[in-house]
């Protein structure tokens, strides 16, 4: 057992980290109560103002969030449905299914992810010959499934999947997608859970691609709303913390409830992997 000092230590250790993680999202939920000449007082102002509403009513004002938020939403929510169902099957045929190719299309996978984003440009070219520039399927079909999210659930399956309980469905007649559905689902739960919050976090935050490809106001996501707030002559901090305090808010809702589950599938397959 640990000493009444070594306790404290460790609880003290605990307690500075978490400060250090809070106070970013505390920070910006001050600075977005405040007021634009506020942001720039030193020392800064560490207490909550009054001014949020205004500073919302003025960010809703410049920016059409509501319209921003609906496209992110429908952006995220159907690429992470996506990613989840896709990549979890490819990953299962990668892991658990023998067929001609497989080693190939493993290596061609782990490849891909070592390498930067240079696809941009034929991408682009492909999406303008579909006529899908300031279209939201622009953003949605190139994302459908990613080489990360089936290396992630490959390598969880390898971890929680035991081969014995593939070929005991086999013996009982199961067929593939009725061993991935039945028995591979249920036990690689907590690794889509990790695949979700990561994917709808990094969808949620994408902000280069939308960038190139969605230009008209209507078709905008959240960040490039959040960029919009920015005045032309004048930095207006505490518009944009306050567009950006907005949109943290989803994530936290998102990320809050699951976090038992992303750390568990963090910490299984670590002691697994």
């Amino acid at each position: 057992m640990k000493s009444p000092i070594g306790r404290f230590i460790s609880y003290l250790f605990l307690v500075i980290v978490s400060f250090i993680s809070v106070f970013p999202f505390y920070w910006m939920f001050v600075l977005s109560t405040r007021s634009n000449a506020d942001a720039f007082k030193f020392p800064p102002i560490l207490t909550p103002g009054n001014q949020f509403f205004t500073n919302l009513q003025t960010a809703w004002e410049r920016s059409d969030f509501l319209t921003a938020t609906v496209n992110t939403l429908i952006i995220t929510g159907t690429v992470t449905v996506s990613q989840l169902f896709f990549c979890s099957l490819a990953a299962f045929a990668l892991a658990r299914l023998t067929f001609k190719g497989r080693k190939f299309l493993l290596l061609f996978i782990i490849i891909t992810l070592t390498l930067p984003g240079i696809g941009q440009i034929p991408l682009y070219m492909i999406i303008s010959k579909l006529n899908w520039i300031n279209d939201l399927r622009a953003v949605i079909v190139p994302a459908l499934v990613s080489a990360f999210g089936v290396f992630l659930i490959k390598q969880y399956i390898d971890a929680s999947v035991h081969p014995e309980l593939i070929e005991s469905a086999k013996v009982d007649g199961a067929r593939n997608f009725q061993t991935y559905y039945k028995i591979v689902l249920p036990i690689i739960k907590p690794g889509l859970a990790t695949l979700a919050i990561i994917t709808f976090m990094g969808t949620w935050n994408a902000f280069i691609w939308e960038s190139i490809v969605l230009r008209d106001e209507s078709v905008r996501t959240i960040q490039l709303a959040i960029r919009n707030l920015q005045g032309t002559y004048t930095r207006e901090t505490a518009i944009v913390v306050t567009g950006a305090f907005v949109a943290t808010l989803p994530l936290l809702a998102i990320f809050i409830p699951f976090s038992r589950q992303f750390i568990a599938g963090l910490a299984e397959g670590s002691v697994k992997g």
